[in-house]
Order: C-alpha cells, then structure tokens, then sequence
C-alpha cells in the first residue's frame, strides 16, 4: 500500500468528496515540479489528428474545468489534458453536495453541472500559460439557462465559446452527452448535433489561423444504432474524431449496497463501472469509421492492462480522471509502462 493509498483511505475518503478533491487538486499542483525531475516512462509519440502528443495518455475533463493547473499535469506524465467543460457563461452549477465517492466500485457520481468560470475567463487565463510539448484540449458544453429545444440560442451559446477559446486550444471538443445540465444529451440527436457541429466548425475556421481539430463527446447510455449514426454524422461532416465515453445514469452492477447508491441519488456515474460499455461503444466506433477518425477512449480505464485493451480495441488516445483520484500521483506513470 503507497502512502497516498493510506491517505486515501484514512483521511480523503471520509471528507466530502469534493474538498477532498480540492485537496488531491492543491497537492498535485504544489507537486507537479517535484515529479519533473522524475523520468517518464513510455514516452512514444503518437500522431493524430495532425497533432504530435507525447505518449497515448491524457487527463480527462472535470479534473482542471478552469485551466488552472493543466500547465502541470504534463511532469505527472499526461501527454495532454483536457480542461472544461467549459461554458459560455460563468455558472456556480448545481446544489451541493454534487460529489460522490463509491469506493467499493472505485467509482464516483458527479451532479456538478458544469460549474465553470465562464469562457472569456478561461480564456484570459489560457492565454497567459505555456505548457511546453503538453496537448491542450478544451471541452465546450452548454450553458444552462439556454434551452436545447432552441436551435439558434444552442448554436449561439456554443459559438460564443468557440470563438474565445478555439484560438488557444489544440483541439476542441463538443459536449453533449453530460447527464448533469437538462436538456444537454437531447443534443446528441443527430438532426441536432450536425448543424450544431457545422456551426461551431464554421466559428472556429473564423478565429484561428488554421482548421483546428473538431471532436464531439458522446455518452455510453446510447443505443448501438445511435452510436452508429453518430459515426456516420462524424465522417460526413469531416470531424477529426470522436470521444468514447462520458459519465453513465446506469447504476446496474455496482457493489456498494442499493441504499447507499439510493442516497447519493442522480448523476454521472465515472470510473470502472464503465469499462465494459465504454469499450463496447469504442469497438463499435472503430468497426464503422475505420482509420479515418480519432479516437479517445475514456471511461473504466483503472489499471494498465486496462489501457492497453483498450488501445487494442480501437484507441488512438486514452484518457482518465476517475482513477487518478483513486490511484494517487504515479498513477499515470504505471499507465504508460503498459503504453
């Protein structure tokens, strides 16, 4: 058992989970320089997208949702990060308590809901970072007092985002599939979701100096048929990729007693509940769109041997965030010997 496992234990899981995460938040930060002078193992790059990353693996959104921090993940040894999800307007998101630790399932269940400092401050602060040979992905979402079943106000509220933080991202992610703002996974209908994607396409190409690769986030809870068309909207709108898996509403299978589960209530369920589907759904993609798409796998991902099957199963990239918070700073590290 590492020292950071008896932390875990001891002291971190018996707080509310989400200032425990502000404390594993502030200790990875102060810890980030200490770690660079550290060797990385399994540093490969990877091309995709047009884009050099270091190595395969990357932290996923929700862990730094205001680019505070990502400048320092690279010394723990992600290839790139993830910040967002990121809105146009700031919002404090929802009611707390909105985390949840499940322990015995190493998972969490999160109702945050988008809680962000809103995109022109984000922005500002990117803008001011250098983050070396780290890929910087920034994830969009909706703002929450846009309603989905408003076509233009959804295309204008994620236009607005665009054009502030596409200049200073590598890549650019749109969010449909998280369980947590209402309305959002509507968006995921692909008579939705294509205009929505050509508009934001259209707002990047306007702010930046060359095409910036475009990739859409989709949700494990979808139908194999909706996967599929999802594929399909992806190829024929000339997206670099897709992103395979968010948060799940499924609480089927778990370990921690029904009455626990009961009392966290709704959210998305992240961590290695989410192995097998998020695989599925990654293997799904991949026997559709073959090479001619990017794909990250994200979802379950807790041990090396599960990074490597999921590289096997169609993978370009991998991603985590779940299993940092469980696994503690040299996580990522035993990730990349397997990579």
């Amino acid at each position: 058992m590492t020292l950071y496992d008896k932390v875990f234990d001891h002291l971190l899981v018996k707080m509310d989970a989400e200032k425990a995460h502000h404390l594993t938040y502030d200790a990875l930060r102060a810890g980030g320089p200490v770690l660079s002078r550290a060797p990385i193992p399994g540093r490969a790059p990877v091309e995709a997208m047009g884009l050099t990353f270091p190595n395969r693996l990357g932290l996923a959104p929700g862990f730094d949702k205001n680019a505070r921090v990502y400048d320092r993940m690279g010394a723990f040894g992600f290839g790139h990060v993830e910040i967002g999800t990121v809105t146009a307007l700031a919002q404090p998101g929802n009611p707390k308590p909105r985390l949840f630790r499940l322990p015995e399932d190493r998972a969490i269940v999160n109702r945050m809901g988008f809680n962000n400092d809103g995109s022109a401050v984000v922005a500002a602060r990117l803008a001011k970072r250098r983050r070396g040979d780290l890929v910087l992905g920034v994830n969009i979402g909706k703002s929450k007092v846009v309603p989905d079943d408003d076509q233009a106000a959804v295309e204008a509220d994620y236009e607005t985002s665009t054009r502030r933080l596409a200049p200073h991202a590598d890549y650019l992610v749109v969010n449909v599939s998280s369980p947590n703002t209402p309305g959002l996974r509507n968006l995921q209908a692909v008579e939705k979701l294509a205009p929505l994607l050509r508009h934001v396409r259209r707002t990047a190409d306007e702010v930046t100096a060359a095409p910036i690769p475009l990739l859409v986030k989709i949700a494990p809870d979808l139908s194999d048929d909706d996967v599929l068309a999802v594929a399909d909207m992806a190829l024929d709108l000339g997206l670099a990729g897709v992103i395979a898996t968010n948060t799940t509403i499924s609480r089927e299978g778990l370990r921690t007693p029904s009455a626990k589960v009961e009392e966290v209530g709704a959210g998305g369920l992240s961590g290695a509940p989410l192995t097998e589907r998020s695989t599925e759904v990654l293997r799904l993609l991949r026997g559709r769109v073959g090479d001619r798409l990017t794909l990250i796998g994200v979802g379950g991902i807790s041990t090396p041997e599960q990074a490597a099957a999921r590289v096997a199963a169609g993978a370009d990239l991998v991603q985590a965030y779940s299993a940092l918070i469980y696994g503690g700073p040299m996580w990522p590290r035993q990730i990349l010997k397997a990579l």
